[in-house]
């Protein structure tokens, strides 16, 4: 059926429902499985004046060095929950893009037949102002998309 399942994740605990909806699935489909997570591009509030500038690389560097750690313990994690599924798992990192886009881009670089995550199911105004990553790769995408509560 499913061969390849990109799942992706965000290290909050939903995301981990997700993950492990996931691995349990490519455990018993013997299909590969990939791990996505990703960081939302660099959103500076930039003073008018040139050390605004200075102090804005360097916060800018601050913040990709603590995005990777993140990403890096979000992976060690899923990594050690696929070693107790019984499944090998590929990870990727996407920083600096919004998620909707990440997974949408690394499901087609991995050739993934089938992609996972979990959802808030957040309705109405609260959904339009959270704009839903979700929603975004189910209506966006050409893949099929297991949504896990």
């Amino acid at each position: 059926m499913y061969t390849h399942i990109l799942i992706a994740s965000d290290g909050s605990a939903l995301a981990g429902k997700g993950l492990d909806a996931g691995l349990a699935l490519a455990a018993a489909l013997g299909a590969r499985a990939t791990l996505v997570t990703a960081s939302d591009p660099w959103q500076a509030m930039m003073a008018a004046e040139p050390s605004g500038m200075g102090l804005g690389a360097e916060l800018r560097e601050e913040q990709r060095r603590e995005r990777e750690r993140q990403a890096q313990a979000i992976i060690a994690e899923a990594r050690e929950r696929a070693g107790r599924a019984g499944v090998e798992l590929d990870a990727v990192y996407v920083p600096e893009q919004p998620a909707d886009e990440a997974i949408l881009q690394t499901a087609a670089n991995v050739g993934a037949d089938l992609v996972v995550m979990a959802s808030h199911g957040h309705r109405g105004l609260r959904k339009l102002l959270l704009n839903s990553q979700t929603q975004s790769v189910v209506t966006r995408g050409h893949l099929p998309v297991l949504v896990v509560r």
